[in-house]
């Protein structure tokens, strides 16, 4: 199967099973109805659904210089009220600005970033309902709709996808940048082929194996992923030359900056397709409830929408697309709440801004 085939399949069981972990099994199995009873539970005694997500940026010093496939994040203890929030992606230079619910303060001295810029992030956050706004003075001021939850996500775990370990690419220089970095607290690869001990020797002591059928959901842990040192420093190998590296040093401020973006994107972003084309080939394939992917019937085969749909192709047979509602199917499946109530309050002078 294709990579982005895979990668939706996946995605599907993960946020479908959860995580497995083997936890002391040599093998543990895990399929879109449910976890094994070894991993339903996670340490603490309580049940999460996680938030699933795909192509997230996952460096620091060059936040899209390495990309992971397929991102965890575990729910904290403040999930519920980050997720009254907003729906969307609260951007980082809102998180970090000095501003709060109480008194308002100008935005283009809140916000750490060239004037126009400031408002129009503050305008986009407004919309979203994470920031209120007025104008005093002729001057745009900005207050919080409610204090941000900085502990509101858990654990991340980062997957590589690489189906045919028979054109492994860059996979070894990715993995390894992955745990000398340290940015994500556990770093897996999911693969369909069949494991060697040659795959395992070239594979980071640190990365968990995973072994996954896309046809039938099923889903073994051939070796566990070790926890990495995410309280730490951590080198990110920015480009690898014979005989020579270029690395940056992210600090452990920087490292969890870096991990609330992840986070942060993961929640707004998601995992499923955002639309489905205008194609009569096209059905939407329910891998089980709350789950429809892009099958394409010409092809026979889960499709890209984005890059393999439309006019271009030779099996395109222009029609009316699926009754398929992404968002909704993401509210049903998973913690993330499609349209929070959230905390907007009667904004002042807004009639006149």
């Amino acid at each position: 199967m294709r990579e982005f085939g895979f990668e939706l399949s996946l995605c599907a069981v993960l946020e479908a099973a959860g995580e497995p972990m083997a936890r002391g099994h040599s093998e543990v199995e895990a399929t879109p109805n449910g976890r094994s009873e070894a991993d339903a539970t996670p340490s603490d005694g309580s049940e999460t659904t996680p938030i699933v997500a795909r192509q997230l940026g996952g460096g620091v010093a060059r936040p899209g210089g390495r990309v992971l496939d397929t991102v965890i994040v575990e729910p904290g203890p403040t999930f519920d009220e980050r997720a009254t929030i907003t729906s969307d992606r609260i951007p980082q230079v809102v998180i970090d600005a000095d501003l709060g619910p109480g008194r308002a303060r100008r935005v283009t001295d809140a916000l750490d970033c060239r004037p126009d810029r400031a408002r129009s992030i503050a305008e986009h956050a407004a919309e979203i309902g994470v920031l209120e706004l007025e104008r005093r003075s002729g001057h745009l001021h900005a207050r919080q709709t409610a204090r941000y939850p900085a502990d509101w996500f858990g654990e991340i775990v980062g997957i590589e996808n690489k189906p045919d370990l028979g054109t492994p690419g860059a996979l070894e220089t990715q993995l390894r940048t992955d745990a000398s970095l340290g940015l994500v607290d556990r770093i897996v690869l999911a693969t369909e082929s069949y494991v060697t001990g040659a795959h395992r020797n070239r594979i980071p002591d640190e990365v968990g194996i995973w072994r996954f059928d896309p046809d039938d959901g099923e889903l073994t842990v051939i070796r566990d992923a070790e926890h990495l040192a995410v309280a730490d420093s951590g080198v990110e190998i920015l480009d690898r030359q014979p005989g020579r590296a270029d690395v940056a040093i992210a600090s452990p401020a920087d490292k969890r900056r870096a991990r609330r973006r992840i986070a942060e994107r993961a929640y707004g972003k998601g995992w499923r397709t955002s639309s489905f084309p205008n194609c009569g080939e096209i059905e939407p394939r329910s891998e089980h409830d709350d789950v429809h992917l892009p099958w394409c019937a010409w092809k026979n085969r889960l499709v890209d929408p984005a890059s393999e749909c439309g006019p271009d192709c030779p099996g395109f047979d222009p029609g009316d697309p699926p009754a398929v509602d992404p968002a909704a199917d993401r509210a049903a499946a998973s913690p993330w709440v499609a349209d929070p109530d959230g905390h907007k309050r009667d904004q002042v002078g807004l009639d006149r801004y």
